[in-house]
């Protein structure tokens, strides 16, 4: 699916607000609508994406093409205790907790390995910033459903492995105004 006019201008809205922050790389779910959000940043700093399929969103299964508000009506359960029923009783053909994070989690370790000591970008979706950031704070992933993850937001974690908490949540959720 691609962006529409808004989502485009959130991805413009990104690559302004980061105009001077340090990227080294680029990561990014293989989607088109994440590859348009990331297009103004990568042209930005003259950066190639590095594409790994395992950020792609999370597959909703027989979910997949309804609205959300219309869950309900076609399968009796609320579409935003997604996070809760993929790790009880799943989506039907959808993924479960533990496919998605067995997925999600090969990732992010190869982010970590590519990039020791850089700052790197990860264009991504909702529900995989809340994987990564249950497997970076070592939490289940239902309890990432306390977190709100707005379409063309921002979120910065500072990785210091020498330290006890290795991972810090500098900035969470945070979108750019759009002009």
């Amino acid at each position: 699916m691609a962006l529409s006019p808004l989502g485009q201008q959130h991805g413009h809205a990104i690559s302004q607000w980061l105009s001077n922050t340090k990227i080294d790389s680029i990561y990014a779910s293989p989607m088109l609508r994440v590859q348009q959000t990331l297009a103004p940043l990568a042209v930005q700093r003259e950066l190639q994406p590095t594409v790994i399929s395992d950020l792609r969103e999370v597959d909703f299964g027989d979910w997949t093409g309804h609205r959300w508000d219309g869950i309900h009506e076609h399968f009796g359960v609320s579409a935003f205790d997604w996070l809760e029923i993929i790790e009880t009783t799943g989506i039907p053909q959808g993924e479960s907790a533990a496919e998605l994070t067995q997925r999600v989690q090969p990732a992010l370790l190869k982010v970590l390995h590519d990039s020791p000591h850089q700052s790197v970008a990860i264009f991504c979706h909702g529900g995989i910033i809340r994987v990564i950031l249950a497997l970076m704070l070592g939490q289940p992933l239902k309890n990432m459903a306390h977190f709100n993850i707005e379409y063309g937001s921002i979120t910065i974690v500072e990785v210091q492995p020498e330290r006890k908490h290795a991972f810090q949540i500098e900035l969470l959720n945070y979108c750019p105004p759009v002009s």
